[in-house]
């Protein structure tokens, strides 16, 4: 029981302090850049962070390294909650993100661990999406109620510390697999970088996709704040119910996941002319994570260091794709943006094979 609780408690708290300092980001940053670098902060520090932690949590315990990082998350969400000056707060986000790093690679791979590895990865899915949209919208809202930036924040500071307890007081569930002495255990790394590059390329291509339209609609769209807060939140509500529901019922993984990406092909274009594009990216993307973790739970010697690279991938989609298409559109266009990320999703229907 205690073991559940640090697992979902804590995926949902760390997302949604992860989100908690979005609406209130102009209290800490005076301009645009210093927003945009305190938010890019935590990602960056993520996507350092998940593929170390996944590799120690497979010689020391996924407990061990998932325990580290919630502690990690709570010390630095109590610092934002202290201070409002620009650079503590951009230290403390790429600390964060560590710490998110440090628990989320762990976390994949202990669920991956469980026999009914499918159901539980709905429910973490779920849960990991719901704090994401949640953070957001419970901390807007506390902000305006008690007139004070970091409420949202010292509220899901606070939540953390439950999970973060709990983790002090639950036992190594599984026991650690048998590794090298010391260094990084190369020969695996590459084993699995070869024998998995398509499913790692499917991860940076398909997650990253959800990040193109996030970040090309502001702009694209000129749309208010609030409605664009409804689509993006709409999007995760559509992965949170694909999760749930496909999790449950047994599939073909790869199958699954060149079916999405034809069918991605259609959410981008959709959303070009509409926004219910995001609703159907969403839902895909939810089919896609749990195809993409369905597969890798066959790896069982390194379970932590493919989880660390799956979610290393995700990270580097979200960074890398939304770049590549900001310049895009700023150099041809916005409909040439958006069909350049359409052929993306065509290149994961053609390379990935069983």
């Amino acid at each position: 029981m205690k073991s559940q609780i640090t697992l979902f408690l804590g995926i949902f708290s760390v997302m949604a302090l992860s989100n908690a300092i979005v609406p209130v980001l102009p209290a800490f940053a005076t301009t645009s850049s210093w927003s945009g670098a305190i938010y890019a902060a935590y990602f960056l520090g993520a996507t350092i962070s998940t593929l170390p932690s996944g590799y120690l949590s497979d010689r020391y315990g996924r407990l061990a390294m998932m325990r580290t990082g919630l502690i990690v998350t709570v010390v630095t969400g109590a610092v934002l909650c202290l201070t409002t000056a620009a650079v503590p707060a951009l230290l403390a986000r790429f600390i964060e993100g560590i710490g998110a790093g440090l628990f989320v690679a762990p976390a994949l791979s202990l669920v991956n661990a469980e026999e009914h590895h499918e159901k539980l990865s709905g429910y973490f899915m779920a849960l990991m999406n719901a704090g994401l949209v949640l953070g957001l919208l419970i901390a807007g809202e506390m902000a305006k109620l008690f007139s004070l930036p970091a409420t949202g924040i010292i509220f899901f500071t606070a939540l953390t510390v439950i999970p973060a307890v709990t983790s002090l007081l639950t036992r190594e569930p599984h026991a650690p697999a048998p590794g090298p002495a010391d260094g990084w255990d190369l020969p695996a790394f590459l084993s699995l970088v070869r024998e998995y590059k398509w499913i790692w390329y499917s991860s940076i291509v398909l997650i990253g996709i959800t990040g193109v339209v996030t970040s090309l609609y502001p702009k694209f769209s000129g749309a208010s704040s609030e409605i664009l807060g409804l689509w993006i939140a709409g999007m995760s509500v559509a992965t949170i119910v694909a999760v749930l529901v496909i999790s449950r019922f047994p599939f073909d993984e790869i199958l699954a996941i060149r079916v999405s990406a034809v069918l991605m092909v259609m959410g981008v274009m959709t959303s070009f002319f509409s926004p219910a594009g995001f609703l159907v990216l969403g839902f895909l993307a939810g089919i896609v994570m749990i195809a993409q973790m369905g597969f890798l739970a066959r790896v069982r010697e390194h379970q932590g260091m493919a989880m660390g690279m799956f979610s290393t991938m995700s990270y580097l989609g979200m960074a890398v794709l939304p770049f590549i298409a900001g310049i895009v559109a700023d150099g041809a266009g916005f409909f040439v943006a958006f069909c350049v990320t359409a052929l993306a999703a065509v290149t994961v229907a053609v390379v990935v094979r069983r």
